[in-house]
């Protein structure tokens, strides 16, 4: 059985406008987010079998635009949030620049079993989420799934298909940020997996091609 995965990133939010922001989960998009997230439900040819979005609020909000075009397609929430890998409680009311030196001293250790406190995880955490969501998108019957989610999840699960590391240590926690860097994913950009049991798993689509021939394929 072929399946067609196409995983979104969310709108733009304050934090990408640059506005400091309370906590991780409640971020919300901004106007021109809201109309990224119109955009991408008005994309769709044909409904898909599947929504399934992170539980972070902005992209439950990107994710809703394309469920109420399609209000029969279900919608389900999974452990696909983005990597909270900062103490929230320090985070409170600090921006993106605020919290740059924050961000290089964490990436600089490249310590995956490093938590930072009280409410973040591990760079090992967030790599087994990535690597469960694969797995439990594999074993649902769903055959057109659309994935609203967030830009280092997102290149932490092209990252695992095109890399396929053996062991996820110091090495292989660099490799991925450097990968994640040179791969950004914009504001409701994304990728597209295909699975095939019969194949060799999952593969990564190229970026920027288009659904329809796979959809073709998948009826």
């Amino acid at each position: 059985m072929m399946k067609l995965v196409r995983l979104i990133r969310h709108g733009e939010s304050a934090a990408n406008a640059g506005a400091a922001t309370q906590d991780h989960a409640s971020i919300p998009l901004t106007e021109h987010g809201v109309d990224q997230a119109r955009r991408v439900a008005h994309s769709f040819a044909t409904a898909p079998d599947l929504i399934v979005t992170s539980p972070f609020a902005r992209a439950l909000a990107t994710a809703q635009f394309t469920a109420s075009a399609f209000p029969s397609v279900p919608m389900e929430t999974w452990a696909i949030q983005e990597f909270t890998y900062l103490e929230p409680a320090r985070c409170i009311n600090t921006s993106v620049a605020q919290r740059r030196d924050w961000v290089q001293e964490y990436w600089n250790q490249a310590n995956p079993s490093f938590e930072d406190g009280d409410g973040a995880e591990s760079y090992l955490e967030f790599v087994a989420r990535a690597q469960a969501f694969l797995e439990r998108l594999a074993a649902n019957p769903s055959r057109d799934i659309v994935v609203f989610s967030h830009g280092q999840f997102i290149s932490a699960v092209a990252w695992l298909i095109e890399r396929q590391p053996t062991e996820i240590d110091s090495q292989a926690m660099t490799d991925w940020r450097e990968y994640e860097i040179a791969n950004h994913v914009e504001n409701c950009g994304g990728y597209q997996l295909m699975y095939e049991q019969s194949d060799d798993g999952w593969r990564l689509m190229p970026r920027g091609v288009q659904g329809a021939a796979l959809r073709a394929r998948l009826s």
